[in-house]
């Protein structure tokens, strides 16, 4: 006998119940519904608990009735008080010797007494690389640490050519600061924009900021912590929270603790070994040969168990997460979350919950997060008290294969597996983006289906869109903003991306804010779809359920409180009418679907190519509502 959804299928509640992952302290219902004609006499589950040392337990499904031409064996599953991933089977057994086997699947389960704020998944994010956003001034880089440049011209290029060890380098500046974006909170506040996710702002030679250099200090460059304290302070007059982002794999190498050029005062970790911070390195060879991120001379990596190291960052009440958020932060960003210990990220967590029992914590993951496994390491970022939510790359990426042609059911399941590993508070804090510092333009993706990596460096750092190409690439933005804002999570906004900016890898992702030259009617579609964010329950808090994945057509339900919001999406090159299979009313509200009804009363959507569109739609009674557990 093959796999056989209708006898197992872990996301139909006949079968499985609670959804998804699950609290510690749950008894998980299992059920299996083989054919009667098949002759199963008896069922099992077997259980593999990973954190307990891969214990495993069998557990016997008796025979409790039948429905139509099925038999059905069920029985629980007590998750006790564990917290960790269940790697479980299913086996089903006849008098003649047949059997059928259901792999090892995966079953999450959480510390559900940790209770997560909700507001950062409720409402827009955006990211700024805060040298790139807005000046006010034209900077002077005497005194500054790291050789710095200052660009005279704010519509200059990045410079993107290696230095002497093959690495860019990263010295030149444009003098963005904290200052600029006080200056523009009431535009983003017009794009709906309710968490600010700033890259690096402390102290760093190099523009990102991600070599820190003293974590103490705002870069000069961008300001002081008065300037930081304001924008956090215009910000919440705004109903704007502030995320900061935190990175403890690496300092830099010119930095008050390595201190590799000699630039700061004191003695660092690279000048003796009676450094306060020498401990702090990894030195094969001292002081010229050390552990860096990725092999990075610039980014000499740091000994995370070390205890002074840890007392720095979170142990004390003076320690860089707690001194922050008093500071007026609201949050920290982990930077690459998985390359940092388990119990690091919870010493982080707790710091911060000490210190503002609403800050979030946010970790950089690429892959599903539930599972992953970095260094040899399961790690344990969404149990409950590590991360609050994840970076969604996932989704970024079924989201580009999509839009760019791909089957809209790959999206579903993607998306779906992650529904079913994450817990609910994972799921609804993740942060969704279409692109981001570290990856290429969102426009440019679109318009030339690809990173271009078979170019040279110099083509795509001249390289632009065709009109052509860039009219195919805005229709095609236009549509992902339909789904990224109305999807469960975070939607992110990566800086310009509204503005219609394009750019390959880093720095082209990196250029300046095109202000006064921003593409208007994308920036009218984001503030709208931003408006729709901040006004609508639904798509603040509400379940999804899937009407329609097929090709290139896709849409879903967002509801709460008996009132939903349906996404619908063509991406595909010829006009399309999609079946949503629901009664009640709908309206549009934003985009260009057509709304009709088909031969069975149920309600239709006609959409061009390559759009997306917004719908309110209503059951005719409450009753009548689809259902879903709510979040």
């Amino acid at each position: 006998m093959g796999k056989d959804a209708a006898i197992f299928d872990p996301r139909d509640p006949r079968c499985k119940r609670p959804y998804g992952a699950v609290p510690s302290g749950t008894r998980v219902s299992f059920a299996l519904r083989p054919p009667r004609a098949e002759g199963f006499s008896r069922a099992f589950l077997t259980a593999r608990f990973e954190f307990w040392g891969d214990r495993t337990v069998t557990v016997p499904l008796p025979w409790t009735g039948w429905e139509g031409d099925r038999d059905v064996f069920s029985g629980e599953l007590d998750t006790g008080d564990y917290v960790g991933l269940v790697w479980y089977s299913l086996r089903l057994e006849g008098l003649d010797g047949r059997s059928w086997q259901w792999g090892e699947h995966q079953l999450t389960v959480y510390d559900g007494g940790e209770e997560v704020p909700p507001w950062f998944g409720e409402g827009v994010t955006y990211q700024i690389f805060p040298d790139r956003f807005r000046r006010t001034v034209i900077p002077d880089p005497a005194g500054m640490v790291g050789g710095r440049t200052v660009h005279q011209s704010w519509d200059e290029e990045p410079e993107y050519r290696p230095d002497g060890h093959g690495e860019i380098r990263n010295r030149d500046f444009f003098g963005g600061s904290l200052a600029g974006i006080t200056e523009k909170l009431d535009f983003l506040a017009g794009l709906g924009v309710e968490t600010l996710y700033l890259c690096p702002i402390f102290e760093g030679a190099e523009n990102h900021r991600y070599g820190t250099g003293d974590y103490e200090k705002v870069d000069p460059m961008l300001g002081t912590q008065e300037d930081f304290a304001a924008l956090c302070r215009q910000a919440h007059l705004r109903g704007m929270r502030v995320l900061l982002d935190g990175v403890f794999n690496h300092t830099g190498f010119v930095s008050r603790y390595f201190n590799g050029d000699g630039s700061y005062p004191g003695l660092g970790a690279s000048q003796s070994r009676e450094s306060p911070y020498f401990s702090w390195y990894r030195f094969s060879h001292w002081p010229d040969q050390y552990e860096s991120w990725w092999g990075i001379y610039s980014l000499p990596s740091v000994e995370e168990h070390d205890p002074d190291y840890r007392e720095y960052i979170f142990g004390g009440e003076d320690s860089v997460i707690r001194r922050w958020l008093r500071a007026g932060a609201d949050g920290w960003r982990l930077d690459v979350a998985d390359e940092l210990p388990d119990d690091f990220v919870r010493g982080v967590h707790r710091a911060a919950r000490a210190e503002k029992p609403d800050a979030v914590v946010i970790g950089e993951v690429w892959e599903d997060g539930s599972s992953k496994i970095a260094y040899g390491v399961r790690r344990r970022h969404l149990l409950g008290g590590y991360c609050d939510g994840l970076m969604n790359y996932p989704f970024r990426n079924a989201a580009l294969n999509y839009l760019l042609g791909g089957d809209a059911a790959d999206f579903m399941e993607e998306m779906e597996t992650l529904r079913e590993n994450y817990p609910p508070f994972a799921f609804y804090s993740a942060m969704n983006s279409l692109g981001t510092h570290d990856t290429p333009r969102i426009l440019t993706l679109l318009g030339m289906g690809s990173p271009c990596q078979e170019q040279t460096r110099d083509w795509r750092a001249a390289h632009r869109l065709s009109p052509e190409q860039r009219a195919l690439a805005r229709r095609r933005l236009m549509a992902g903003a339909v789904l990224l804002m109305t999807f469960p999570g975070s939607p992110t906004l990566y800086y310009g991306d509204e503005a219609g900016m394009e750019g390959f890898e880093d720095p082209f992702n990196r250029r300046t804010y095109p202000w006064g030259k921003e593409d208007g009617e994308l920036l009218a579609w984001f503030a709208a779809l931003g408006e729709l964010r901040r006004t609508l329950p639904a798509l603040r808090r509400g379940d999804i359920r899937y009407l329609l994945a097929r090709g290139p057509l896709l849409a879903f339900l967002r509801t709460w409180g008996g009132e939903g919001v349906v996404c619908a999406l063509n991406a595909g090159e010829e006009e399309a009418v999609l079946p949503l299979g629901l009664g009640g009313t709908a309206e549009p509200l934003l985009g260009p679907g057509a709304l009709s009804r088909g031969e069975d009363g149920a309600i239709t959507v006609a959409l061009p190519p390559r759009s997306g569109c917004a719908l309110r739609w209503a059951p005719e009674r409450p009753e009548e509502a689809p259902a879903g557990a709510e979040k």
